[in-house]
């Protein structure tokens, strides 16, 4: 027998990966569609009925807060200082509702007043009234906007 002497042949050895390519994207294609897609959900609030019939309400017909710079109030024309707001005004929109629920309380702000004298008074309307269960159903804060067209219509401005 002869034996041969000389060079072993290498073999090269290689991972073809020409395919891995299209197994990736088939890969990626299967998650897209499979996966669920939550849309990131905001605030839930109801939009008003289109209806360009404004309902005119006077001011009899509303309890006007306006929140003065001091921290002091005037509740429909009379002025209550800051100490005695958590004490007074609730037991007068109180007698105020028993008349008309439905009556809307407008809260109006100074512009020279802090936010936060805002917002305690808006806390406070925000409570229900323990003694007689009264809730106040509407609270309105106008928009500079609409205090430059109420002032422009009263001729304050």
């Amino acid at each position: 027998m002869a034996i041969l002497k000389g060079k072993k042949r290498e073999i090269e050895s290689e991972i073809f990966t020409g395919s891995m390519a299209d197994i990736s994207f088939l890969l990626i294609i299967y998650f897209m569609v499979t996966s669920v897609f939550s849309a990131t959900r905001g605030l839930d609030f109801a939009l008003p009925e289109d209806n360009n019939e404004t309902p005119e309400i006077k001011q009899e017909d509303s309890v006007d807060v306006f929140v003065m710079p001091g921290g002091d109030i005037m509740l429909d024309g009379s002025q209550i200082p800051f100490a005695q707001i958590s004490d007074r005004l609730l037991p007068y929109i109180a007698e105020k509702l028993e008349q008309n629920p439905k009556k809307p309380v407008i809260l109006r702000t100074d512009p020279e007043a802090t936010y936060g004298n805002m917002i305690y008074v808006f806390d406070i309307l925000r409570t229900p009234v323990e003694d007689g269960g009264i809730k106040i159903e509407t609270i309105s804060i106008p928009t500079q906007r609409e205090m430059q067209n109420l002032w422009s219509m009263l001729g304050v401005v």
